[in-house]
């Protein structure tokens, strides 16, 4: 479960990270980490990390998330940071249909931040590890002139032939999402609005019970590995695939352009959950905006032939909300009124000018 920092009650206990020094930081935050896979040889306290990689192909993805940019600490808990930040790596690695193994883990921090606030970010990191049987192996530490930048990389496997690109589908194959769309986004808009109503009165105890699914969804995403089971139970292996980190819109084109089709998605097929509902309508915006450009829900987006249908109608865990068409009909959304309306990418952009 989330907590805001708002309402933290702040340790008074606090070591300074000069009176460590790099390695003894890095011994400290990393000695309760163990090697639980096979593929890893060597991990921490060596010049390079050793893995024995024969079977399969090996993937590997990498993130980078900065302070003042990707995440806000007003609001957001190291520990949480931590444990997000490697699921937003490991959600790429299933996006390929392969499994992660290993991670590294690269911090710059400024000397605003304590041992204590590190360690909270490293109990984050840790669980993740655990949670989905992933090694640390290695990484970096530095001093940063302003705030807190974390880069992972995230190394997995898969067998050549289960391992999905976005440049596989074909015209006619469904379209598929795991989970639900747009609680990342709405949770955003709360803590925000939180934030605001803090800097006007520090003193204010915001209730946040009825927004907990959405704030979680902000705070503390899960990467669909449960999704990557159920395929391989139901010896699917699907045709492109991507996450969904820069909102739906944002996805769609991007197996469009690589698989050289277009796609059709019908409004009424988008999933939502009902509080992100209630969130769109307090907040006055459409719901299907926030699940086409809200972003990082990192969910499962997929394509399957027609003939795995039957496989996956109906399941609690999969929406089949569209399916690819010839690349000139372009990528569009049917709404309630039969209306087609062209997708474009309004998610997020790194370089944006705002």
């Amino acid at each position: 479960m989330y907590f805001c920092p708002m309402l933290e009650n702040k340790n008074p206990s606090k070591t300074t990270l000069s009176s460590l020094g790099e390695f003894a930081l890095i011994d400290h935050l990393t000695q309760t980490f163990e090697l639980t896979q096979e593929s890893s040889v060597l991990g921490i306290g060596d010049d390079a990390a050793i893995l024995d990689l024969a079977e399969g192909q090996t993937v590997v993805s990498t993130d980078l998330l900065i302070e003042g940019v990707h995440f806000d600490l007003s609001y957001m808990p190291l520990k949480h940071l931590g444990y997000k930040a490697v699921i937003v790596n490991l959600s790429d690695i299933y996006a390929m249909n392969a499994k992660p193994n290993q991670i590294t883990v690269s911090i710059a921090v400024s000397n605003r931040f304590t041992l204590e606030a590190l360690e909270e970010l490293y109990t984050g990191i840790h669980l993740a590890c655990k949670n989905h049987k992933v090694d640390l192996i290695g990484g970096d530490t530095t001093s940063s002139t302003s705030g807190l930048t974390l880069s992972i990389t995230a190394i997995g496997n898969a067998d050549e032939k289960q391992i999905t690109r976005r440049s596989g589908a074909q015209e006619n194959d469904l379209l598929v999402v795991s989970g639900d769309l747009g609680g990342a986004y709405a949770g955003l808009q709360i803590l925000e609005r939180e934030k605001a109503v803090f800097k006007v009165n520090p003193n204010s105890q915001p209730d946040l019970s009825n927004y907990a699914y959405s704030i979680e969804r902000q705070l503390k995403p899960e990467a669909r590995n449960d999704v990557i089971a159920l395929l391989a139970e139901l010896n699917i292996v699907p045709t492109s695939m991507i996450d969904v980190s820069d909102g739906l819109s944002s996805e769609i084109l991007h197996l469009s352009k690589a698989s050289n089709v277009g796609f059709k998605i019908f409004e009424e097929k988008l999933p939502l959950d009902h509080e992100v509902i209630s969130i769109c309508e307090e907040f006055k915006f459409n719901s299907t905006t926030a699940v086409l450009n809200g972003g990082e829900d990192y969910e499962l987006l997929f394509t399957v032939p027609q003939k795995e249908f039957d496989k996956i109608k109906n399941h609690p865990l999969l929406s089949i909300i569209g399916h690819a068409c010839d690349l000139a009909s372009g990528c569009q959304l049917v709404n309630g009124l039969g209306q087609q309306i062209e997708l474009t990418a309004q998610g997020w952009q790194s370089f944006s000018d705002e």
